[in-house]
Protein backbone atom coordinates (compact mmCIF):
# COMPACT_ATOMS: atom_id res chain seq x y z
CA UNK A 1 0.00 0.00 0.00
CA UNK A 2 1.45 3.29 -1.30
CA UNK A 3 1.78 6.26 1.77
CA UNK A 4 -1.28 8.16 0.15
CA UNK A 5 -3.33 4.96 0.73
CA UNK A 6 -1.90 5.09 4.26
CA UNK A 7 -2.87 8.54 4.88
CA UNK A 8 -6.62 7.80 3.62
CA UNK A 9 -7.39 4.91 4.86
CA UNK A 10 -8.21 2.73 1.92
CA UNK A 11 -6.40 -0.02 0.72
CA UNK A 12 -6.40 -1.20 -2.68
CA UNK A 13 -4.86 -4.05 -5.09
CA UNK A 14 -1.63 -3.18 -7.08
CA UNK A 15 -0.99 0.15 -9.11
CA UNK A 16 -2.05 0.78 -12.48
CA UNK A 17 -0.11 -0.66 -14.56
CA UNK A 18 0.93 2.78 -15.92
CA UNK A 19 2.33 3.54 -12.03
CA UNK A 20 4.35 0.73 -11.91
CA UNK A 21 5.87 1.53 -15.16
CA UNK A 22 6.56 5.03 -13.60
CA UNK A 23 7.54 3.81 -10.61
CA UNK A 24 10.11 1.09 -11.96
CA UNK A 25 11.31 4.11 -14.19
CA UNK A 26 12.00 6.18 -10.96
CA UNK A 27 14.51 3.41 -9.54
CA UNK A 28 15.79 2.96 -12.55
CA UNK A 29 16.72 6.70 -12.67
CA UNK A 30 17.83 6.74 -8.81
CA UNK A 31 19.97 3.51 -9.64
CA UNK A 32 22.09 5.27 -12.15
CA UNK A 33 22.37 8.40 -10.41
CA UNK A 34 23.79 6.33 -7.32
CA UNK A 35 26.03 4.61 -9.84
CA UNK A 36 27.43 7.58 -11.52
CA UNK A 37 28.03 9.27 -8.21
CA UNK A 38 29.60 6.93 -6.66
CA UNK A 39 31.84 6.71 -10.12
CA UNK A 40 32.48 9.82 -10.71
CA UNK A 41 31.70 12.34 -7.71
CA UNK A 42 27.90 14.38 -7.54
CA UNK A 43 29.73 17.63 -8.92
CA UNK A 44 31.11 15.76 -12.12
CA UNK A 45 28.06 13.96 -13.23
CA UNK A 46 25.31 15.94 -14.99
CA UNK A 47 21.37 15.43 -15.04
CA UNK A 48 21.66 15.39 -19.14
CA UNK A 49 24.11 11.84 -18.00
CA UNK A 50 21.61 10.57 -15.51
CA UNK A 51 18.98 10.68 -17.89
CA UNK A 52 21.26 8.97 -20.84
CA UNK A 53 22.28 6.65 -18.29
CA UNK A 54 18.45 5.57 -17.28
CA UNK A 55 17.26 5.44 -21.09
CA UNK A 56 15.15 8.63 -20.72
CA UNK A 57 14.86 12.07 -22.14
CA UNK A 58 15.65 15.18 -19.58
CA UNK A 59 12.18 16.25 -19.46
CA UNK A 60 11.16 12.92 -18.28
CA UNK A 61 13.78 13.18 -15.74
CA UNK A 62 13.00 15.82 -14.40
CA UNK A 63 9.09 15.12 -14.46
CA UNK A 64 9.26 11.43 -12.99
CA UNK A 65 12.05 12.83 -9.92
CA UNK A 66 11.32 16.93 -8.98
CA UNK A 67 13.74 17.81 -6.68
CA UNK A 68 15.70 20.75 -5.47
CA UNK A 69 18.78 19.34 -7.34
CA UNK A 70 20.41 16.20 -9.09
CA UNK A 71 20.84 14.78 -5.79
CA UNK A 72 17.23 14.12 -5.11
CA UNK A 73 17.30 11.69 -8.06
CA UNK A 74 18.59 9.09 -5.44
CA UNK A 75 14.97 9.51 -3.48
CA UNK A 76 12.38 7.40 -5.80
CA UNK A 77 15.15 4.34 -4.38
CA UNK A 78 14.78 5.19 -0.40
CA UNK A 79 11.06 5.79 -1.08
CA UNK A 80 10.64 2.49 -2.02
CA UNK A 81 12.52 0.83 0.85
CA UNK A 82 9.76 3.14 3.10
CA UNK A 83 6.94 1.82 1.24
CA UNK A 84 8.42 -2.03 2.13
CA UNK A 85 9.37 -1.38 5.89
CA UNK A 86 5.66 0.52 6.27
CA UNK A 87 4.12 -2.63 4.54
CA UNK A 88 6.03 -5.08 6.68
CA UNK A 89 5.11 -2.76 9.97
CA UNK A 90 1.19 -3.49 9.07
CA UNK A 91 1.63 -6.87 8.65
CA UNK A 92 4.15 -7.67 11.84
CA UNK A 93 2.77 -10.42 13.83
CA UNK A 94 2.54 -10.27 16.73
CA UNK A 95 6.10 -12.14 18.57
CA UNK A 96 7.66 -12.14 14.92
CA UNK A 97 11.13 -10.96 14.14
CA UNK A 98 11.13 -7.47 12.17
CA UNK A 99 13.65 -8.32 10.06
CA UNK A 100 12.33 -11.76 9.03
CA UNK A 101 9.18 -9.74 7.83
CA UNK A 102 10.93 -6.98 6.19
CA UNK A 103 12.92 -9.92 3.93
CA UNK A 104 9.75 -11.73 3.34
CA UNK A 105 8.73 -7.89 2.89
CA UNK A 106 11.34 -7.24 -0.07
CA UNK A 107 10.48 -10.40 -1.92
CA UNK A 108 14.24 -11.51 -2.62
CA UNK A 109 17.14 -13.47 -0.62
CA UNK A 110 20.00 -10.88 -2.22
CA UNK A 111 18.36 -7.84 -3.40
CA UNK A 112 20.69 -6.25 -5.80
CA UNK A 113 18.82 -3.13 -4.53
CA UNK A 114 20.58 -3.65 -1.04
CA UNK A 115 24.15 -2.78 -2.34
CA UNK A 116 22.84 -0.12 -4.43
CA UNK A 117 21.58 1.58 -1.20
CA UNK A 118 24.62 0.50 0.65
CA UNK A 119 26.85 2.34 -1.85
CA UNK A 120 24.39 5.19 -1.14
CA UNK A 121 25.18 5.38 2.28
CA UNK A 122 28.89 5.29 1.67
CA UNK A 123 28.57 8.21 -0.55
CA UNK A 124 26.36 10.15 2.63
CA UNK A 125 30.23 10.24 4.19
CA UNK A 126 31.65 12.98 1.36
CA UNK A 127 28.40 14.27 -0.25
CA UNK A 128 26.31 16.29 2.49
CA UNK A 129 23.56 17.16 -0.19
CA UNK A 130 23.01 13.42 -0.72
CA UNK A 131 23.29 13.11 3.37
CA UNK A 132 20.54 15.55 3.65
CA UNK A 133 18.43 13.37 1.14
CA UNK A 134 18.96 10.47 3.36
CA UNK A 135 18.15 11.99 6.46
CA UNK A 136 15.25 13.63 5.20
CA UNK A 137 13.85 10.58 3.79
CA UNK A 138 14.18 8.73 7.11
CA UNK A 139 12.24 11.95 8.97
CA UNK A 140 9.69 11.65 6.18
CA UNK A 141 9.39 7.82 7.17
CA UNK A 142 8.36 7.91 10.69
CA UNK A 143 4.71 9.40 9.60
CA UNK A 144 4.69 6.44 7.62
CA UNK A 145 5.48 3.83 9.93
CA UNK A 146 3.67 5.49 12.58
CA UNK A 147 0.20 5.57 10.18
CA UNK A 148 1.56 1.49 9.78
CA UNK A 149 1.50 0.25 13.67
CA UNK A 150 -1.60 2.50 14.24
CA UNK A 151 -3.45 0.41 11.62
CA UNK A 152 -2.34 -3.00 12.78
CA UNK A 153 -2.73 -1.78 16.03
CA UNK A 154 -6.08 -0.25 16.45
CA UNK A 155 -4.53 2.84 17.61
CA UNK A 156 -4.14 6.00 16.46
CA UNK A 157 -1.09 7.50 14.70
CA UNK A 158 -0.61 10.92 16.66
CA UNK A 159 -0.50 8.88 20.19
CA UNK A 160 2.63 10.08 21.63
CA UNK A 161 3.59 6.03 22.03
CA UNK A 162 2.99 5.04 18.45
CA UNK A 163 5.04 7.96 17.47
CA UNK A 164 7.74 6.90 19.76
CA UNK A 165 7.76 3.43 18.36
CA UNK A 166 8.02 4.36 15.02
CA UNK A 167 10.92 6.69 15.68
CA UNK A 168 12.66 4.02 17.43
CA UNK A 169 12.13 1.46 14.05
CA UNK A 170 13.02 3.96 11.98
CA UNK A 171 16.75 4.73 14.02
CA UNK A 172 17.13 1.09 14.15
CA UNK A 173 16.19 0.47 10.32
CA UNK A 174 19.17 3.90 10.06
CA UNK A 175 21.96 2.73 12.17
CA UNK A 176 21.51 -0.89 10.96
CA UNK A 177 22.10 0.10 7.57
CA UNK A 178 24.67 2.39 7.88
CA UNK A 179 26.78 0.17 10.07
CA UNK A 180 26.38 -2.28 7.41
CA UNK A 181 27.67 0.19 4.48
CA UNK A 182 30.67 1.20 7.14
CA UNK A 183 31.81 -2.63 8.47
CA UNK A 184 30.77 -4.59 4.99
CA UNK A 185 31.63 -2.12 2.04
CA UNK A 186 31.70 -4.40 -0.43
CA UNK A 187 29.81 -7.97 1.06
CA UNK A 188 29.59 -10.84 -0.92
CA UNK A 189 25.80 -11.26 -0.19
CA UNK A 190 24.48 -7.30 1.05
CA UNK A 191 21.29 -8.85 1.76
CA UNK A 192 22.64 -11.05 4.35
CA UNK A 193 24.31 -8.50 5.70
CA UNK A 194 22.04 -5.87 6.38
CA UNK A 195 19.69 -8.64 7.44
CA UNK A 196 21.81 -9.56 10.14
CA UNK A 197 22.34 -6.33 11.83
CA UNK A 198 18.46 -5.76 11.64
CA UNK A 199 18.25 -8.71 13.56
CA UNK A 200 21.09 -7.76 15.64
CA UNK A 201 19.58 -3.83 16.12
CA UNK A 202 15.82 -4.55 16.33
CA UNK A 203 14.86 -7.42 19.32
CA UNK A 204 14.81 -4.74 21.71
CA UNK A 205 11.72 -3.75 20.45
CA UNK A 206 10.55 -6.81 18.89
CA UNK A 207 6.78 -6.18 19.75
CA UNK A 208 6.77 -2.54 19.49
CA UNK A 209 2.82 -1.49 18.82
CA UNK A 210 2.03 -5.22 19.76
CA UNK A 211 0.04 -4.21 22.77
CA UNK A 212 -3.37 -5.35 23.23
CA UNK A 213 -4.82 -3.38 20.71
CA UNK A 214 -2.94 -5.59 18.01
CA UNK A 215 -4.71 -7.75 15.74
Amino acid sequence: MSSEQRRSGKRTGRPPLTERRKAATRRDIAREAVRLFTTRGVAETSAEEIAEAAGVSLRTLWRYCPGQGKESFVRPLLDTGIENVAGALTDWAPGEMLPDRLSGQSGTGENADVSTMLALVRLTREEPDVRAVWLQAHRDAEPEFAASIAERTGRDADELTVKVEAAMINTALRVAVEHTADRCPEPPRPATALWEALREALPAIRGAGGGTGSR
